[in-house]
């Protein structure tokens, strides 16, 4: 077998070099290797296969975040959590507006009509169907490496900035506001330790460098990019084979946090985004 093996080392054509596995290739090895993080405990966590390898006790992370999903997708469990339960949802929606085609039962013909998405349906004030948003991010010091699924709730999503805490939808705002794309920076992920459930916080760290930006365009174009923004029924728990997770996993679930609705958010002095021309934007980041 090693004799064999040796024979493609060095010597596979170009055209088949550097390729990531396919699905084909991934279903006959029979065993999933597929790699997560998790946060679950407030502890980033690396996953592979289902199974817990290392964790980390530092409070950030360093992402550059590749693509996303275009909607916030949503998800009703039925029911009361159970420790250990490995259920699948009741109901979803990729794109938050109606309940997917797979659905035998929705709750709703559309998701802002649905009685799950009214205050009061889940636990205290909160709605029972929650939201989410899919990305596909890539480790600031191994780009060329896995890309990974982050999976973040509705508190990381949606909300004010806070003692210049920023949500992920006020953080994507604070860069557009100075002509940044969020693809085109390393992005700091920092646990909110205000917070009584696992919720992250983005700040920007610095630009990519052009090799950097072209390594992170090209993982944008992956397969493996494309599964990490794809929601499917597998995916509809909190679990994808390649992510980062702010939910609840198969192997381990755990109690999905309250999710509140987005509402528009009228336009406020405390809410609005320092107006910082970019070369301020860029001084802030040599600090």
């Amino acid at each position: 077998m090693s004799g064999e093996m040796t024979l493609f080392k060095g010597n596979l054509p170009d055209y088949l070099k550097n390729r990531s596995l396919s699905a084909t290739t991934r279903a006959l090895m029979g065993t999933s290797q597929n790699k997560r993080i998790s946060i679950r405990g407030g502890v980033f966590r690396m996953m592979v296969g289902g199974q817990e390898t290392a964790k980390s006790d530092e409070r950030t992370m360093q992402v550059v975040i590749v693509t996303a999903a275009e909607h916030v997708s949503r998800t009703f469990y039925a029911g009361q959590y159970e420790e250990g339960e490995q259920v699948p949802p009741a109901c979803w929606s990729a794109d938050g507006v109606r309940p997917d085609a797979s659905i035998k039962e929705p709750q709703c013909q559309t998701c802002a009509n649905c009685p799950q998405n009214v205050a009061g349906s889940g636990q205290g004030d909160s709605r029972a169907c929650r939201f989410s948003r899919r990305l596909a991010v890539v480790l600031a010091n191994d780009m060329n490496g896995d890309v990974f699924q982050l999976v973040l709730p509705s508190k990381s999503i949606f909300g004010k900035v806070e003692n210049s805490k920023m949500p992920l939808e006020a953080y994507v705002k604070y860069l557009a506001a100075h002509g940044v794309n969020v693809e085109d920076v390393v992005t700091e992920m920092r646990f909110d330790t205000d917070s009584a459930t696992p919720k992250l916080t983005f700040s920007p760290v610095r630009p990519l460098e052009e090799n950097e930006h072209n390594i992170c365009s090209l993982k944008a174009q992956t397969q493996e990019a494309k599964n990490a923004i794809t929601m499917n029924v597998a995916q509809t728990d909190g679990v994808v084979e390649k992510r980062l997770s702010v939910s609840r996993p198969v192997a381990k679930a755990e109690p999905a946090e309250a999710v509140e609705e987005p509402t528009k958010r009228p336009t406020k002095k405390q809410e609005e985004v320092p107006a910082k021309d970019a070369a301020a934007l860029v001084d802030e980041w040599d600090d």
